[in-house]
């Protein structure tokens, strides 16, 4: 196993600056997901009482604004464990380079939801983020510098 974390260079080194993206953006997730852990994200309802406060002026389909009034807001403390827990996942999963197409997947999901709630400021860094998580999953990032490449080599498949 070791052997196929160098000889995915040899075979897959064009991937080498995505692989090397991909281990950047795994840690901003995790330095993400231990700031939210250390902090008071999963015992104060502050992400809650701002999606409420900003629910009005939010330009999102009824639908979607329905579902956050409805199961967001008053589940806050499960939101705020799927948030941190996704952001530990996805973060690991970049580091590693295991099962980086699902992840880049739920990570692509996860940019589409923040850059619905967030301001027009910020709009321009979710697009980015969805973008890259896009990458990620289309090329199968985990096959250079990641433990991908040794799974993809035994089965052949889509996820590796």
């Amino acid at each position: 196993m070791f052997a196929s974390f160098f000889e995915s260079i040899k075979y897959v080194g064009h991937l080498v600056p995505i692989a090397f993206l991909r281990i950047f953006i795994g840690y901003y997730y995790l330095h993400l997901a231990l700031e939210k852990f250390k902090g008071d994200f999963l015992s104060r309802p502050r992400f809650s009482a701002g999606i409420a406060e900003m629910l009005p002026s939010l330009n999102i389909p009824s639908w979607y604004k329905h579902f956050l009034e409805s199961q967001v807001v008053p589940h806050w403390q499960a939101t705020a464990f799927v948030i941190v827990g996704l952001e530990f996942a996805l973060a690991f999963s970049y580091i590693l380079g295991y099962v980086t197409r699902p992840m880049a997947l739920l990570g692509l999901l996860y940019s589409l939801n923040l850059l619905m709630l967030s301001e027009p400021a910020f709009a321009a860094f979710h697009k980015t983020f969805i973008a890259i998580h896009f990458v990620m999953a289309w090329v199968g990032a985990g096959r250079c510098l990641g433990l991908d490449y040794y799974f993809f080599k035994r089965r052949r498949g889509v996820w590796w």
